[in-house]
């Protein structure tokens, strides 16, 4: 008899409803940003996680953690429990650049990570000092062909989609730079404005506050056609230069993600993109962001991924 009552005890417990089965989200939420802060995805990522906080009644917290171009933060989310409560700002470097070129670099974007949501992208600027004198992109290059070693320039670290315009543009010029990598725009741009480096290429939403502010001149954009907020700012392709590239920038988890947490995030990450003070600083910000589904955003993450491997 103390046999039988032992095995029902033992069904009835594995019947019992488990702890991890508290409803979602029950404690603080934390988005890593994987860039020095002050940049593009240290502001999305607090835009993101204020909006957040309010929709689901419970703390999103914004934590740095930079270094190794980015991986670092995004290494750190990979090898996370898939159990809703780590995200990650992730790019076009970090999901498809630096993964193709590296394959040591500690995950696999298509292997290693759930992609929640698009958040938005912006153009490739290519700035200077406003006190180095140059004003123009042929001033530029007459000023490096000139130099007597290579100008300096600063990225958002190595295999950026900074470094991949500026090594663009120095093939089609037949230049030579050097790469001084930061752990984010912000640093870089700090630089130009003193001086201390020749260019930098951060996206336009990064320089923003500097080119309104007229402490660097905005010398070309690699987008398809001029800014309407920056109409003095030439492009590549009308200078002759074919160079086209946008950073965009998306929220993800660790693989294994439960959908239902996916599907909720994401439809509250175009819910706070889709706000009119969000959107209208997003367009003065140069931002451009789109309404995607986590089908549709791990779709075109691994389209590009598995270009960038090839």
């Amino acid at each position: 008899m103390k046999r039988v009552g032992a095995l029902l005890l033992a069904l009835a417990g594995g019947f019992a409803v488990p702890a991890q089965a508290e409803e979602w989200p029950a404690r603080p939420l934390r988005i890593v940003n994987t860039f020095a802060p002050g940049g593009a995805a240290d502001i999305l990522a607090r835009i993101v996680a204020d909006h957040l906080s309010q929709a689901f009644k419970q703390q999103f917290f914004v934590e740095t953690r930079a270094g190794a171009g980015g991986a670092i933060g995004v290494q750190t989310v990979a090898n996370a429990d898939p159990d809703g409560y780590n995200f990650v700002i992730t790019t076009l470097s970090l999901a498809v650049l630096a993964p193709a070129i590296n394959p040591k670099i500690g995950y696999d974007p298509l292997k290693d990570l759930t992609y929640v949501g698009y958040i938005a992208g912006s153009p490739i600027l290519f700035i200077t000092s406003a006190k180095s004198g140059v004003k123009t992109l042929a001033d530029f290059v007459a000023k490096a062909r000139a130099s007597a070693k290579p100008l300096t320039y600063g990225s958002s670290g190595l295999s950026s989609a900074g470094q991949m315009v500026a090594q663009s543009f120095a093939i089609k010029t037949n230049l030579e730079f050097e790469i001084i990598p930061y752990k984010g725009a912000s640093q870089s741009i700090v630089d130009v404005v003193a001086n201390h480096i020749d260019f930098a290429t951060p996206t336009v939403t990064s320089a923003s506050g500097q080119l309104r502010g007229g402490t660097v001149t905005g010398l070309a954009v690699a987008a398809q056609q001029r800014l309407p907020d920056y109409p003095d700012v030439p492009t590549f392709r009308e200078l002759g230069y074919d160079v086209v590239a946008t950073n965009w920038f998306a929220l993800a988890g660790p693989a294994g993600l439960p959908a239902d947490i996916v599907g909720k995030v994401n439809r509250e990450i175009n819910a706070a993109m889709a706000k009119p003070e969000v959107s209208s600083g997003c367009g003065r910000m140069e931002w451009w962001s789109h309404r995607w589904t986590p089908p549709h955003c791990a779709s075109s993450s691994r389209k590009k991924a598995c270009a960038g491997s090839r």
